[in-house]
C-alpha cells in the first residue's frame, strides 16, 4: 500500500533507515544491518501495521468520527500506532493492556487520547485475558470495531513493503532476516514478499524463552514487545508453510544484555524485541556463512523501557548482579 496519496503525519510512515551494524555483533566478512522501525512517526514497526487495518476502513466510511469506536488488545507500540491514526481522523480508541505494559506506553496512549484499560491475569494468561475483554466491550459498544491484529491479513500484507524497502536498499540480496515474533504479522509479511520474489533469504524467526508461540510455554516472562501466550494464527500460516529456516529462543536476560550492549557499542537505544534479534545472531553467529547480509528488524526504540531493561535497579531487582557492558574496541570484540 503506498503511502503517496496520505498527508500530514501519516506521509512518513515507512520508508526507515537501514543502518549497518559494525560492533555489536562483529562477525568477519558479515555484513549486519538493522531496520531502524523507530523512525516512523509512532515510534515503532506498528505504525505501518495500524495503517493498513484501518485505512481502508476509513476510505469507506465505516469507520466515522464521533460515532465508531476501535477496540484492540496491544502490549503498547500498535496502540500507540493506532493512537496516532484515531487522533488524526478523530476516532475514538479504547486500548486494552497488561500489567507488563511499560508505564511509558501507557502515558503515550493516553497523551494521544487514548481511553486505557489494564488487565491482570492470576493465572498468568495476559494475553487470553486482554483478548476477553476486547471482546466483551466489543460485545457491549455499539459501532464498536476490532481490528484484530492477531488474525488480520492486513497486518501481515503491511510487511510486504517493509520486506521490499530492505530488498531494494540493499539491491536485491539478502541473506538472513532475523525477525522476532508476537502477533506474526512482521514475519508473515516479510515472508510472503520472499516467496513471491523467489528470493534466497533464510527467515530466522526471534521468540522469547517461555513463550507459546513455538512451544509449551515453560516460564514466567518479563519483557513485552515479542512471544506471546498463544500462537497466533498469523504465525501458523507462516510456519505450516515452513518459510521459517530457523527458530531461536532468548531470555529476558539474554534481551537485557544484547540491549545495553547495542547502546555501548553502537549508541543505538533500542527496545527489547530489538535486542532479542541481536541475542538471536549472536547465537548464531559461527554458522552464518562469511559475504553473508544480515538484516535485523528493529521494532521500535528503547525510550518505552528506561524503567526496566534501562533501569539497573529493575535488572537488580529480578536477575541480581549483571556485570556492565563495557565498550570495547572492535578488534577486540572479535
Amino acid at each position: 500500500m503506498s503511502t503517496d496519496d496520505l498527508s500530514g503525519v501519516l506521509a512518513t510512515i515507512g520508508g526507515t533507515p537501514l543502518v549497518a551494524l559494525e560492533r555489536v555483533v562483529p562477525i568477519t566478512g558479515v555484513q549486519v544491518f538493522a531496520k531502524m522501525e523507530k523512525f516512523n512517526p509512532g515510534g515503532s514497526v506498528k505504525d505501518r501495521t495500524a495503517l493498513h487495518m484501518l485505512r481502508g476502513k476509513i476510505q469507506a466510511g465505516e469507520l466515522v468520527p464521533g460515532r465508531s469506536v476501535v477496540v484492540e488488545s496491544t502490549s503498547g507500540n500498535l496502540g500507540v500506532g493506532l493512537a496516532q491514526l484515531c487522533a488524526y481522523f478523530g476516532l475514538e480508541l479504547i486500548c486494552v493492556v497488561d500489567t507488563r505494559t511499560t508505564a511509558q506506553s501507557v502515558a503515550l496512549l493516553r497523551a494521544y487520547g487514548a481511553e486505557v484499560e489494564v488487565v491482570s491475569a492470576p493465572g498468568g494468561d495476559l494475553l487470553g485475558a486482554r483478548i476477553a475483554r476486547v471482546r466483551e466491550l466489543v460485545a457491549l459498544l455499539p459501532d464498536a470495531f476490532w481490528p484484530n491484529q492477531y488474525e488480520n491479513p492486513l497486518n501481515a500484507a503491511a510487511h510486504e513493503r517493509t520486506m521490499a524497502e530492505i530488498v531494494t536498499a540493499l539491491d536485491g540480496r539478502v541473506d538472513y532476516l532475523f525477525c522476532s515474533v508476537s502477533t506474526g504479522g512482521t514475519l508473515r509479511g516479510c515472508a510472503d514478499h520472499i516467496r513471491d520474489h523467489g528470493l534466497a533469504t533464510k527467515l530466522v524467526a526471534v521468540d522469547a524463552a517461555g513463550s507459546a508461540i513455538f512451544h509449551t510455554p515453560t516460564e514466567h516472562r518479563l519483557i513485552p514487545g515479542h512471544g506471546a501466550g498463544w500462537r497466533p494464527p498469523l504465525v501458523g500460516s507462516v510456519d505450516s508453510a515452513g518459510a521459517v529456516s530457523e527458530i531461536v529462543h532468548v531470555t529476558d536476560l539474554e534481551c537485557v544484555r544484547a540491549c545495553r550492549l547495542l547502546v555501548a557499542r553502537e549508541a543505538i537505544l533500542a527496545g527489547g524485541s530489538s535486542g532479542a534479534t541481536v541475542a538471536a545472531l549472536g547465537k548464531l553467529r559461527h554458522r552464518i556463512p562469511a559475504g553473508s547480509r544480515c538484516v535485523l528488524v528493529f521494532p521500535d526504540d528503547g525510550n518505552r523501557y528506561l524503567d526496566t531493561i534501562y533501569s539497573d535497579s529493575w535488572v537488580l531487582e529480578h536477575f541480581g548482579e549483571v556485570p556492565e557492558v563495557k565498550t570495547r574496541p572492535l578488534t577486540a570484540a572479535r
